[in-house]
């Protein structure tokens, strides 16, 4: 007699699960690269006919020709052709969004309407961030060989626990996964990272600075009470900064300036010589000379 009971029990939540009108929400919150892809997926239930449903955005509501009537997402100039919805089972619909922006980071609602039933929760639907990663370097020391320094991937997701993070040197990836790490810095080595899922959507890399390029302006001979500029520049990132050195012929060297430019108001014939400039970030220091000759008029 109980056993019946509990399957007549059974039976009725069943019954009134099915006519419930609901929808529920496969993630609460998101977290997806910029450029990349994501898909937002909901449950649904009705035990009416569904005459219209669609995804929607109450974050874009000042966008909508009437405040209080939700708009298609798909229908919105700024998703034209970055959304799809699908619907691989009966009950349940997915928006895909495609190439990601961060101006797409908003809440995500889905809505249905049943003759004159219209399914419109206040409840929250599912919040997507959009995040363009970027790899923050904190030099710890500078040894002959290497650097040694943290390395953390920047990302405007609330670090939750439930982020996965991939970190590649030189393309393949490295047995690291939290957001931040230690690392010894070689001169070839060149840094990404990016979210586990979105490999191909990773931060800008960071590297040593390459060897610097350097040159003189005016071109050409230069003559004395001229004025000439000598220019450093080197491919770095984090962005390098410059120093300018002469070699007098003695160990030391003295700095000149420490722009990117080195500039003779006047030069001299005294100014003939060896000229350094170096470019470092925190992840290391290179340098290249270049050589003028200064002729008397």
């Amino acid at each position: 007699y109980g056993h019946f009971h509990q399957l007549w029990f059974k039976y009725l939540s069943g019954v009134i699960d099915q006519s419930c009108n609901r929808v529920t929400y496969t993630d609460r919150s998101i977290c997806a690269s910029k450029g990349s892809s994501v898909d937002i997926s909901s449950t649904y239930n009705s035990h009416k006919t569904i005459r219209s449903k669609f995804w929607f955005s109450p974050e874009r509501s000042h966008q909508w020709q009437s405040p209080s009537q939700s708009e298609d997402l798909s229908e919105e100039s700024q998703y034209a052709g970055r959304v799809q919805v699908l619907e691989t089972e009966r009950g349940r619909s997915t928006l895909r969004i495609t190439d990601l922006r961060e101006s797409d980071s908003a809440q995500y609602r889905f809505k249905f309407t049943a003759r004159s039933f219209e399914w419109n929760s206040i409840l929250p639907g599912t919040t997507l961030t959009v995040t363009a990663l970027q790899v923050q370097v904190t030099r710890i020391k500078v040894y002959q060989s290497y650097t040694e320094a943290e390395l953390k991937c920047h990302s405007s997701c609330s670090p939750d626990g439930r982020l996965s993070y991939v970190w590649l040197r030189n393309r393949t990836e490295i047995p690291l996964t939290e957001m931040s790490i230690k690392y010894q810095f070689y001169s070839g080595d060149i840094i990404t990272c990016a979210l586990k899922g979105h490999e191909n959507y990773g931060s800008p890399s960071v590297y040593h600075p390459r060897l610097p390029s350097v040159s003189v302006s005016p071109s050409g001979e230069i003559v004395d009470n001229s004025s000439v500029t000598l220019t450093c520049s080197s491919d770095a990132n984090p962005a390098a900064n410059y120093t300018w050195y002469k070699k007098n012929g003695d160990p030391d060297l003295h700095p000149l300036s420490k722009e990117p430019q080195l500039v003779f108001r006047s030069i001299q014939s005294s100014d003939s010589g060896e000229y350094y400039c170096t470019a470092e970030n925190k992840l290391g220091r290179t340098s290249q000379y270049i050589s003028i000759n200064v002729k008397c008029e």
